[in-house]
């Protein structure tokens, strides 16, 4: 009861600080929303009315310019985030004699990306209060996965990154590949003095990256992976491209017998994407550096007007002084003490015109892993999904959306 009167006491000042704001109901604010602007439309209108609808020059321009964005060698763009985390499988040849490491509390393309070549999946715990995987949750997964281990995918979670370097040298020591999942993680930079963008693999072998409208940039549907090594790379594009090469210098029948001639060389797939969408991705690349920076602005203010609100709720807390490219704004709530549970607590903010979302249920309770993989339990994740809940956070928002968040949330606990 002391803890349900010290709610109804912070709800009173902050509506007493902000005042009661009605707002039309007509008026929603979802948890995100891409943002679209004059530049984009054209891009994408040239495009419609050039000559290449698809495996034209725009999709060379896209990769090009995110290479040089992230300090890449190779980049593949491909047709989504869960396509470009399949072909990183495909190129490190998993099959399903091998197991692979990914962290429980991501989106389930992580797991299904390798696990679409057959390895098996071994779920590593994370930190309750971030959401990241650690390198001793690393290490207790290896002793799991045993000497089938032949590659790791840490998760980026909300576009902060896990610890690299201490989690890169666990896995180089046992031989084992490191993918780094960052579709949150666009214009996030790795800590210390170089300050190196992630994608530029400095800690791993491959980095898969999303575009999809959720992210800081949006192309419809989109992906890729980075790398610097160039083996890599051309195993990427043989998989994206169903398999068939044009290049005269791999082909395995001699030489080229004509301008039509090409060699499916392995099982591939039609993971390209098209110019329409990396006329977008291009467009939106060029204007990044903003968009982080309107995120970082958001979730600063967002940290100082939720301040009141805490114990009880309290962001996700940062692990890093590093620039980060924000994906989500994560705060974890204290369901029990806030007197409402999560279910009552979301359905209330959406009748108020406000839209929240869960990242993620643990991807090792969804009944297809939960009956093809036995997991111990990972008290980690699961703390941090009993208590996690994502606001609205997307560069079209400003501080008077915050107020109306805040101002909701006051008047909900009230």
């Amino acid at each position: 009861m002391a803890r349900r009167r010290q709610l109804c006491d912070v709800a009173s000042e902050v509506r007493e600080k902000i005042g009661i704001r009605r707002y039309p109901m007509e008026k929603f604010l979802p948890y995100t929303r891409q943002m679209i602007e004059d530049a984009d439309v054209s891009a994408v209108v040239d495009v419609l009315r050039g000559d290449y609808l698809t495996t034209g020059p725009a999709v060379t321009a896209f990769e090009d310019a995110l290479a040089a964005r992230v300090g890449a060698r190779s980049v593949v763009a491909c047709s989504s985030g869960t396509a470009a985390l399949h072909l990183t499988a495909l190129a490190l040849g998993l099959t399903d004699h091998d197991s692979v490491i990914a962290p429980a509390l991501t989106f389930a393309a992580t797991a299904n990306g390798p696990r679409s070549t057959g390895a098996k999946i071994v779920f590593a715990d994370v930190d309750p209060e971030t959401g990241l995987m650690r390198p001793s949750d690393f290490e207790a997964a290896i002793e799991r996965a045993g000497p089938s281990l032949r590659a790791v995918y840490p998760v980026h979670l909300g576009g902060q990154t896990c610890d690299m370097p201490t989690i890169s040298a666990i896995a180089r020591e046992r031989g084992v590949a490191v993918i780094e999942d960052a579709a949150h993680a666009l214009g996030t930079v790795n800590p210390g003095p170089d300050g190196q963008p992630v994608g530029g693999c400095e800690f791993s072998d491959m980095t898969v990256f999303s575009f999809h409208p959720a992210k800081t940039i949006a192309m419809g549907e989109g992906g890729a992976v980075t790398t610097q090594d160039p083996e890599l790379a051309k195993r990427l594009r043989l998989f994206c491209t169903h398999g068939i090469t044009r290049d005269v210098g791999d082909f395995v029948d001699g030489p080229e017998q004509g301008p039509w001639y090409c060699e499916q060389q392995d099982l591939g797939y039609n993971y390209r994407v098209s110019d329409i969408h990396c006329a977008l991705g291009l467009a939106q690349l060029g204007r990044l550096d903003s968009l982080v920076e309107k995120r970082l602005n958001l979730r600063t203010v967002y940290n100082a007007t939720l301040t009141r609100f805490a114990p009880v709720l309290r962001p996700v807390r940062q692990v890093t002084d590093a620039r980060i490219g924000w994906h989500l704004y994560q705060v974890l709530i204290d369901f029990d003490s806030a007197g409402i549970n999560r279910e009552t607590l979301m359905t209330a903010l959406r009748d108020r015109g406000i839209g929240t979302q869960v990242h993620y249920i643990p991807v090792h309770h969804h009944p297809y892993y939960r009956s093809a993989h036995q997991t111990p339990e990972l008290k980690g994740a699961d703390a941090f999904y009993r208590q996690c809940l994502s606001l609205p956070f997307f560069a079209g928002m400003d501080e008077s959306d915050i107020a109306w968040v805040a101002d909701t949330f006051a008047d909900i606990l009230q």
